[in-house]
C-alpha cells in the first residue's frame, strides 16, 4: 500500500493515469477508478469491482478475450505478438491471432509481446483492429 501512495503521487505530480495491476482492493483504498487484472483474478472477483469504470486483463487465445468481456473488462491486452525476450521459450502468436481476438470482441484490444518502437508494427497492429499496442522492452532500452 505505501509503494502504491508513492506511486501514485509521482503519477498525479506528472499527470501521468496510473492502472494498478493485480491488487484492486489497494486500488479501491486509493479511490483509483482503473484496474488490471490477470483473467483468474477477473474471474474469481468479478462481481467485487463495479466501482472501476476501467477493468483491464491479458488474453492469450479468442475464448478469453470472449470470456473478458462477459466478465466485465473494458479492454483487453492480447498476446504476445512478437518474439519477445520476456517469453523466450514461446513461439509468438502472430498478427492473424490478434486479428481474431479484435474481430471477437466490441471492447478496445491493445497488442503486447515484442512491440517495438516501430511505426511499422504500430501500422501492423491498427490494421488488425487494435486500438494500439504496448512496449515495454522497447522503453526499456530506451
Amino acid at each position: 500500500m505505501t509503494l502504491a501512495k508513492e506511486v501514485s503521487m509521482i503519477c498525479k505530480q506528472n499527470k501521468v493515469k496510473l492502472i494498478i495491476h493485480f491488487y484492486y482492493e489497494v486500488a479501491e483504498k486509493l479511490n483509483y477508478e482503473s484496474i488490471h487484472l490477470p483473467l483468474f483474478k477477473l474471474k474469481e472477483n468479478y462481481e467485487k469491482l463495479s466501482k472501476f469504470k476501467i477493468i483491464g486483463t491479458s488474453v492469450h487465445s479468442v475464448e478469453e478475450a470472449i470470456e473478458a468481456q462477459k466478465l466485465g473488462a473494458t479492454y483487453i491486452s492480447a498476446g504476445h505478438i512478437f518474439a519477445t525476450d520476456c517469453k523466450k521459450d514461446l513461439p509468438p502468436r502472430g498478427l492473424e491471432f490478434l486479428k481474431e481476438v479484435c474481430n471477437s470482441v466490441t471492447i478496445p484490444v491493445y497488442a503486447i509481446g515484442g512491440i517495438k518502437l516501430s511505426d511499422v508494427q504500430m501500422d501492423e497492429i491498427i490494421k488488425c483492429g487494435a486500438k494500439g499496442g504496448c512496449i515495454m522492452s522497447g522503453m526499456m532500452s530506451l
